[in-house]
């Protein structure tokens, strides 16, 4: 009964796309966006999640410079999904003329009261998926912090171009707009390596034969931390794998597929590909790298798992990533490639 009762839960999360990527698990096939709004708006109308970002003192500090830097007095600004209002805050305290702060999850209840125990005066909160949400007249800029461990995942790109290509003025600003998107071969440190289970040997006892029953689950392959003590160093010189700018991107512009070659620069093993991103607007970036001790910690960075090798200084490596979907992890493929 134990059992038929933990197999009805674990069917019930893989039937959320989301909160299954979120535990590792593989979700259903068939399953929808619709459920991806569903788990949004239960997780990010949680405070702890909400504490999480708040608590991120490179993130804010970045957005509070952002913001100071961009938002001019009498603007109008979109604050894309809000969550508690502290984004619009910034904008309404450097003088904007009117926010529309943009939420569809019950946090927006919270939202109402910080600004009217803050003396807001100049926020609208609009309780709607951005997709719904429309205004009379165009805004000057907006705002918004759609990224994802992945970067792609909470479907940043679609939302701000939508917002962008209905809403933005001519001229106005995304902020940020410009992202790069790295997916660099790394050596995990050896106290943190977890190898696949076939190319492990314990004390002489000898797990190769499970090669034949690797797992058919995509969370597998991916293994997903916020420790700077995780990953020892790149193996190459890092370089963006993508260069994204939201105020002129088009969705169809991203490539389904990506080639990363590096040259081994330092030696080791190669343990698998670690994702994270950067953003900048103007002078001002913030970093999810696995390996900068100025990180914005409340996002995780992904290791995408890889066979275990040792590469000598000078070894080319050549990787090919790609993706039915940037938005859905679930979906991206990874393999080594020999170098042309």
């Amino acid at each position: 009964m134990l059992w038929r009762a933990l197999h009805r839960v674990r069917e019930t999360l893989r039937s959320r796309p989301k909160l299954a990527l979120w535990l590792g698990l593989s979700p259903l096939p068939g399953a929808k966006d619709a459920d991806y709004r569903k788990f949004n708006l239960s997780l990010f109308s949680r405070f702890a999640e909400q504490e999480r970002m708040l608590a991120d003192r490179p993130r804010m500090a970045f957005y509070h410079a952002a913001i100071t830097q961009t938002v001019k007095p009498g603007d109008r600004v979109i604050d894309l999904g809000t969550g508690t209002g502290i984004l619009a805050a910034f904008a309404s305290r450097r003088g904007a003329g009117r926010v529309f702060a943009v939420d569809h999850s019950e946090i927006l209840k919270h939202a109402r009261r910080l600004a009217a125990h803050n003396k807001l005066e100049n926020v609208e909160f609009i309780s709607s998926h951005s997709r719904d949400f429309t205004t009379a007249e165009p805004v000057d800029v907006i705002l918004h912090e759609q990224m994802g461990d992945f970067l792609f995942d909470e479907a940043m790109v679609a939302n701000v171009i939508d917002l962008r290509d209905r809403l933005l003025k001519p001229g106005g600003l995304i902020v940020p707009a410009i992202f790069d998107f790295y997916c660099e071969p790394v050596m995990v440190r050896a106290d943190r390596r977890v190898p696949f289970i076939w190319e492990l040997n314990v004390h002489g006892y000898d797990y190769a034969c499970l090669d034949r029953s690797r797992p058919q689950d995509p969370g597998y392959y991916r293994h997903n931390s916020s420790d700077l003590g995780v990953v020892d160093h790149f193996l190459g010189e890092p370089s963006p794998a993508l260069a994204l700018d939201l105020q002129t991107l088009r969705e169809a512009d991203l490539p389904r597929e990506i080639r990363i070659r590096r040259t081994v620069v330092q030696e080791g093993t190669l343990d698998g590909l670690v994702v994270f991103f950067t953003a900048r607007t103007g002078d001002l970036s913030l970093s999810s790298s696995p390996i900068d001790p100025g990180r914005a910690p409340h996002w995780g960075f992904r290791i995408l798992r890889t066979e275990s090798a040792f590469l000598s200084k000078g070894d080319v490596i050549e990787f090919t990533l790609s993706a039915d979907e940037w938005s859905n992890p679930e979906t991206w493929r990874w393999s080594q490639t020999q170098p042309a």
